[in-house]
């Protein structure tokens, strides 16, 4: 069987040259400059490629919600690689709404009760978090500490607190 291929292309944005990686039809990651993990999820080298048609997609999705709109990622195909468990976070992910922000305890009780389980660690949520390859579009930044706290962005902090801000989910703090 021939060897997927991966390719990328760049997008200027405020918070720097973005990296976006996709096969023919979707997107497999889209990473803030210097970000940890950086394309961890594609096993080969991805070929330049500024034309396809997910990314001219994804470009106008990231215009729109750079210019205050609220797209919404189901706009978007999008194949993330990871476990069963990391895909399970990043659907709920895509839950939060614009603007609004969840705690990682939250997201541990969601995924006990969605696996019938008494108990999940808020560490395994947040490992999943982390290694989120779709930035932004899988809204990544929205989660917080169980006290409210800006932790844990692969992206950096100051980039969280930024996108948090863009979104007006930083007003009452």
């Amino acid at each position: 069987m021939p060897e997927q291929i991966y390719y990328q292309t760049q997008y200027e944005s405020p918070l720097g040259t973005l990296t976006l990686g996709a096969t023919g039809d979707a997107l497999v990651g889209l990473w803030l400059p210097g970000q940890k993990y950086f394309a961890a999820s594609v096993p080969v080298e991805m070929t330049p490629n500024n034309d396809l048609p997910i990314f001219l997609r994804t470009r106008d999705w990231l215009n729109r919600y750079f210019a205050g709109e609220q797209p919404s990622p189901a706009a978007l195909s999008l194949a993330p690689s990871g476990s069963d468990f990391r895909r399970m976070i990043w659907d709920f992910l895509l839950e939060i709404p614009y603007g609004q922000t969840v705690t990682y305890g939250r997201l541990a009780d969601l995924s006990a009760r969605k696996m019938n389980r008494p108990h999940m660690s808020a560490q395994a949520v947040g490992g999943a978090v982390g290694h989120n390859p779709i930035s932004i579009i899988i809204p990544c930044h929205r989660v917080l500490g169980t006290d409210g706290s800006l932790t844990g962005y692969a992206g950096g902090v100051e980039k969280k607190r930024w996108l948090l801000a863009h979104e007006g989910a930083l007003s009452d703090r």
